[in-house]
């Protein structure tokens, strides 16, 4: 719970930190453009006086200044029409017209466009009657400072995917040591008493071979011997080999018959043909067992259970359905959450468990095909063949 925690409060400093340096790139950004703009306008009424004082100029007027000041703008888009909507002249506009006419037509179209946003300086000539538009763009300067908050924060963005990710799948990785690490003492731990049981069940074989209960206490020890078993693979690999999957559904019925209620009811739906799928019987069985015993208690001891399986072509589905309690809306997404449970008593790990051994080492998936409370649940495995 403490690393949980831990890991909730990463993953919320991060987002915040996310968010904050999101928000001062655009607040920084929004005054660098506005000043930007402030500057280029300045600098723009620069340059239409200039025009001006170009279209005004006779053999008396020294225009070295103001060439220079024309010349000077490399970056600033300008078309500067008449009062017509004529073209007169063009800078920094990248045209692609076949022929000058062409060009002339795209560079008006663009002082329209530039007029219409409000980017123009108007000159009046001495007569106050005609005048000129010098329109503008912005430069490359301040579209690049427009674009640059907007990848900042693609990347910032990432940046905490990717954290949270690694967070994640570092916290999985623990998770999956505790797993391997509790599944492998308890099996170690298991096999002391169960040498020792099944030693002293050979001493009452051979001291009462009349007893009935005897054979029952032995197939008990075995029972035993074969969760420690099932125990002990965790967290290896364990190696699947062909197995009848209606073989394996059997034996999970015998047992669960002998160990509940008469009051629950074992039904199967099987394909009349055998299916074989490549499965480590032994952890297989233990899925299915999680699952009718959960809906054992779900049904309280009285109910039915229908084990189900259909042969789908490129994969094997296989459905268990009770008609206990059900599970609230809420809760069908954390079923196969370490640690989750509805019941007064227990562990959380029997369907966590299940899902590792189904989709970790059968390639699976299982999942939770419909619940409704009050009437039931149907859990869902689907195998590939």
């Amino acid at each position: 719970m403490q690393w949980t925690d831990q890991i909730r409060s990463v993953k919320i400093i991060l987002v915040v930190a996310a968010i904050v340096i999101a928000v001062a790139s655009l607040v920084v950004s929004h005054y660098l453009v506005s000043d930007l703009a402030i500057e280029e306008r300045s600098k723009m009424s620069v340059w239409a006086e200039a025009m001006r004082t170009l279209n005004l100029a006779d053999e008396n007027t020294d225009l070295n200044l103001v060439l220079k000041v024309i010349d000077e703008n490399n970056t600033i888009p300008v078309v500067v029409t008449d009062k017509q909507g004529n073209v007169q002249t063009f800078r920094n506009v990248d045209l692609k017209g076949k022929t000058y006419e062409d060009s002339l037509q795209m560079a008006a179209s663009i002082a329209e466009k530039m007029f219409a946003s409000g980017r123009y300086i108007r000159i009046f000539m001495e007569d106050k009657k005609d005048y000129i538009d010098v329109c503008y763009d912005e430069s490359v300067m301040i579209k690049r400072l427009n674009v640059y908050p907007i990848v900042q924060l693609g990347v910032v963005m990432i940046f905490v995917v990717v954290a949270i990710f690694a967070l994640l799948t570092s916290k999985r990785a623990e998770q999956n040591k505790v797993w391997v690490g509790l599944s492998k003492e308890t099996a170690h731990q298991l096999g002391t008493p169960i040498s020792s049981l099944m030693a002293w069940t050979e001493i009452l074989k051979e001291t009462y071979p009349d007893d009935d209960l005897i054979p029952e206490m032995d197939k008990d020890v075995k029972r035993l011997q074969l969760i420690a078993e099932r125990f002990s693979k965790i967290g290896s690999l364990p190696e699947p080999v062909p197995s009848s999957l209606i073989e394996v559904m059997n034996h999970v019925i015998d047992y669960m018959d002998r160990r509940t209620s008469h009051k629950v009811k074992m039904e199967k739906v099987f394909p009349p043909q055998d299916i074989i799928v490549k499965i480590n019987a032994s952890l297989f069985e233990w899925v299915i067992e999680n699952l009718c015993k959960n809906a054992v208690d779900a049904m309280e001891g009285s109910g039915r259970i229908t084990l189900f399986m259909q042969d789908e072509g490129d994969k094997v589905a296989i459905e268990v359905s009770d008609t206990g309690k059900g599970i609230k809306k809420k809760d069908v997404g954390n079923v196969f959450k370490p640690g989750f449970t509805t019941k007064k008593r227990g562990w959380g790990l029997g369907l966590s468990l299940a899902k590792r051994i189904v989709e970790e080492y059968h390639k699976g998936h299982i999942y939770v095909k419909s619940s409704e409370v009050g009437k039931g649940t149907t859990f869902r495995i689907e195998l590939p063949k």
